[in-house]
């Protein structure tokens, strides 16, 4: 028995209601049910799950950053060209906050309204993988002259 993906991740914010806004607008989710402006209940595009992203509303941030707890969630999209316009999204949202190559993905790194850190990644290939992973400036460009259109979705 292993785990086989990540099935739903939930969040802990400052407000849900602006966090659903956020998650809705940037990334695209839909909201598939709430409680009120207490809790919302996100589902990604084409997901078939009940949900994918819960958030519920806490109040303002009491700890300080980096404390023990969620670093960050990594949502995979299928092509590259869904990753640059995610990226688009998030730079419009000023909530891009870094990229990287790590061999075996290309990943964007954003926060969202409560300075919550996630990541944007596409797969690259197995047969594509590097004999040693790491961290690289990310070459967007490059990578969609490789791989273009190459959908990644169903890497296990």
């Amino acid at each position: 028995m292993s785990i086989k993906r990540l099935n739903h991740a939930v969040l802990y914010v400052a407000d849900a209601k602006a966090s659903a806004a956020f998650y809705t607008e940037v990334l695209g989710f839909q909201i598939a049910t709430s409680m009120g402006d207490q809790a919302f209940f996100l589902r990604a595009d084409g997901s078939t799950n009940d949900h994918d992203l819960g958030l519920f509303s806490v109040g303002p941030r009491q700890a300080a950053p980096h404390a023990i707890g969620l670093y960050h969630l990594a949502w995979q999209v299928h092509t590259l060209e869904e990753l640059a316009a995610m990226r688009v999204r998030l730079l419009d949202a000023g909530a891009l906050v870094g990229e990287s190559d790590h061999g075996v993905s290309k990943s964007l790194y954003a926060k969202d309204i409560d300075g919550i850190e996630f990541e944007v990644m596409w797969a690259v290939p197995r047969e594509d993988w590097p004999d040693q992973v790491g961290t690289w400036r990310l070459d967007l460009d490059q990578a969609l002259a490789r791989w273009p259109g190459v959908d990644t979705s169903a890497m296990a």
